[in-house]
C-alpha cells in the first residue's frame, strides 16, 4: 500500500451525506481533504455544520476554486443532474482524476430511462457507459477499470444484498416478491419538509410512491444484468420518524427443497470474504438501529408458519452503508487499500 496520500474535493458537502462521508473521510489515513465545496455558507467552517468533525480543515469554497490538477479523487454528493456536468467538464481535461458520485446521474444506464424518472435529458450520455454502479460487494476489482463510480441508492443497496445471491442459485420464486422498505428521513435530503406534506411526519410512519418510486428502475436494472431474467415484484417505501436508518422486509417464496436455513447458508457462503455483511442467526429479531453509524448491513432470515415463505429482513443506515460509507468503501477498492480502512 502506497505511502503517498490521495488528494481529495468534497463536492456538496454540508449535506447529510456530505457531513457523513467527511467525518468518515477524517479518518481515513490515506486521505488529505483539500477541497470542501458548497454552493452557499462560502467560508465557513465545515465544524460549523457538524459538531462530531474536529479535524482542522479547509473552509467551505466554490466548486470554481478547485485545482483539478491537484485532485486526485472528487467524491459529489449533489442534487440529481449537477455531477454529470462537473463530470463532463472536467473527464477528458484531467486524464488521472476520479469521480464518486454519490447521486443517481450514472446508476441508469439507459438515458432514456433517466430522463423518464428525472424529467431532464442527462447531460454527459457518452459517459454513462465508462461508469461503473458500484454496489461494493458485487464489484471487487472490476471497481478499477473505471474513473467515474456510481454509487447505488440506499434502499437499492438493502435491497440487493440480500436478494441477489439467492436469485442467482435459484433458491427463491423470481414472481410475487414484496419489498416493503421503511428509512429514516434523512434519507430524502434537507429539504425533507418541502418534498413531503404528510401530517404530523415527525410523529408517525407513512408511505410514499405506491406505484413507482425512483429507485425501482435502480433495481430492475441491477436484477436483470445480474441475473439475466425478469424478477416480479412490488416494491413500497415508507419515512418513519427518525432520523437514519433503513429496514426492508422481503416476503419471498421459496423454490422445492429449498428452507430458511439453507437460504442462510447460502448467504453465509457468498459472503464470507466480506467484512461488511452480517448474516445474524435464524429467525433473529432485527430493527434499523442495529445497523446504526456503521458501514455494516445486517440480514436476518426468518420462518413464517408457511414452509415454503419466509421473510428476509435486511437493516443498514442509509447515511453510511446506504451512502458515505459505501462511497469510502467503493474508494478502498478504487485505490487497492484494505476494504475496512477508515470504516472500522
Amino acid at each position: 500500500m502506497s505511502k503517498k496520500k490521495l488528494n481529495i474535493a468534497v463536492i456538496g458537502a454540508t449535506g447529510y451525506t456530505g457531513l457523513d462521508l467527511i467525518s468518515l473521510l477524517c479518518k481515513h489515513p490515506k486521505v488529505k481533504i483539500n477541497y470542501l465545496c458548497s454552493t452557499q455558507s462560502i467560508g465557513k467552517k465545515i465544524s460549523d455544520f457538524d459538531k462530531r468533525i474536529k479535524k482542522q480543515l479547509p473552509n467551505l469554497s466554490s466548486v470554481k476554486k478547485i485545482n483539478w490538477s491537484k485532485i486526485d479523487l472528487a467524491f459529489l454528493s449533489l442534487p440529481n443532474g449537477e455531477a454529470q456536468k462537473l463530470i463532463k467538464k472536467n473527464y477528458f481535461k484531467y486524464q488521472n482524476l476520479k469521480f464518486i458520485d454519490l447521486s443517481a446521474d450514472f446508476r441508469i444506464n439507459n438515458y432514456s430511462i433517466y430522463k423518464k424518472i428525472y424529467n431532464f435529458s442527462h447531460k454527459a450520455k457518452n459517459l454513462i457507459k465508462k461508469s461503473i454502479y458500484s454496489v461494493s460487494e458485487f464489484v471487487n476489482e472490476d471497481v478499477r477499470k473505471y474513473r467515474i463510480i456510481s454509487n447505488p441508492g440506499c434502499y437499492p443497496t438493502s435491497i440487493q444484498l440480500p436478494l441477489l445471491p439467492l436469485l442467482l442459485k435459484r433458491m427463491i420464486k423470481s414472481k410475487n416478491i414484496v419489498i416493503d422498505s421503511k428509512s429514516g428521513f434523512s434519507g430524502a435530503g434537507k429539504n425533507f419538509d418541502k418534498k413531503f406534506k404528510h401530517k404530523n411526519k415527525y410523529h408517525s410512519l407513512f408511505a410514499y410512491s405506491t406505484k413507482y418510486h425512483r429507485h425501482i428502475a435502480e433495481i430492475d436494472q441491477e436484477l436483470f444484468k445480474r441475473t439475466k431474467q425478469k424478477i416480479n415484484y412490488t416494491f413500497n417505501p415508507h419515512v418513519i420518524p427518525t432520523f437514519r436508518g433503513i429496514l426492508s422486509s422481503i416476503y419471498l417464496e421459496l423454490n422445492s427443497k429449498n428452507s430458511a436455513k439453507k437460504v442462510r447458508g447460502e448467504l453465509l457462503r457468498f459472503y464470507k470474504n466480506n467484512r461488511f455483511i452480517k448474516i445474524l442467526k435464524l429467525n433473529t429479531e432485527i430493527g434499523s438501529g442495529d445497523a446504526i453509524n456503521t458501514n455494516e448491513c445486517k440480514i436476518s432470515i426468518c420462518e413464517t408458519r408457511y414452509k415454503n415463505k419466509i421473510v428476509i429482513f435486511s437493516a443498514l443506515d442509509n447515511l453510511v452503508k446506504g451512502a458515505s460509507g459505501q462511497a469510502v468503501q467503493n474508494m478502498n477498492l478504487l485505490y487497492k487499500y484494505p476494504e475496512n480502512l477508515g470504516l472500522k
